[in-house]
C-alpha cells in the first residue's frame, strides 16, 4: 500500500489531522513517514539570499518569500552578504545595489570571481533606472528588477511573480544544452 506521495506504508493507514497547519498523527510509523516527506519537501525548497540594508524592506520581503515557500536567508550589508552566500550557497541571490560596507556592484563582482559562488544567479534589486541593466548584465547579474516597478509598498505580489518567472528561466536555461 502507498500513500499520496508514493511512499510505501509499513503500517495500517492513519488519517493525519491538520490543525492550524500542524499535522498530528496517532501512529508512530505514520508520523515517521510524514516527517520523512516533510524533510524531502524542505530539501527541495529553493534557497534565496536577500541582501537589503533597509530593515523594513528586508523583513517584509523575507516574510513574503518565506510564506511563498522559499527558504530565505538575509544580509544587511555587503560583507555579510558574501559571508552568508559562501556558507549557505543559495539557489538565488536578490541583491540591493546601495549597501553599507561594500556596494552591491562590489558584492556582485566578488561573488562572480569566487569559484564557490560564481554559479549562483544574482538578481539586482534597486531603485536605479533600467538604463543600468545592460551594465549589470555585463558584470554578471542574471536579471534586474527596479524596486519602484515592483510596488513593494502595495504588497509582495509583483515581487513573488517576478521571482517565480526568474526561477523558471534559470531552470529552463540549466536544462538546455550549451553551445560552445
Amino acid at each position: 500500500m502507498q500513500d499520496l506521495y508514493g511512499c510505501v506504508l509499513i503500517c495500517p493507514p492513519v488519517l493525519p489531522i491538520n490543525i492550524g497547519g500542524i499535522v498530528r498523527v496517532r501512529s508512530g510509523r505514520a508520523a515517521i513517514l510524514l516527517r520523512a516527506h516533510s524533510l524531502f519537501q524542505k530539501a527541495q525548497m529553493t534557497k534565496i539570499l536577500l541582501v537589503e540594508d533597509s530593515k523594513f524592506l528586508r523583513v517584509t520581503t523575507e516574510r513574503a518569500l518565506t510564506r511563498a515557500g522559499y527558504e530565505v536567508s538575509s544580509a544587511a550589508d555587503g560583507e555579510e552578504a558574501l559571508r552568508v552566500a559562501r556558507e549557505r550557497l543559495p539557489d538565488l541571490i536578490l541583491l540591493d545595489m546601495l549597501l553599507p560596507k561594500m556596494t552591491g556592484l562590489d558584492v556582485l563582482s566578488a561573488l562572480k570571481k569566487d569559484m564557490t559562488t560564481s554559479w549562483i544567479p544574482v538578481v539586482v534589486l534597486t531603485g536605479m533606472s533600467q538604463k543600468n541593466a545592460a551594465r549589470l548584465a555585463d558584470d554578471g547579474a542574471f536579471a534586474f528588477l527596479e524596486k519602484g516597478a515592483l510596488e513593494l509598498d502595495k504588497g509582495s505580489g509583483k515581487l513573488l511573480s517576478e521571482v517565480q518567472q526568474i526561477l523558471e528561466r534559470i531552470r529552463s536555461s540549466a536544462g538546455s544544452p550549451t553551445t560552445a
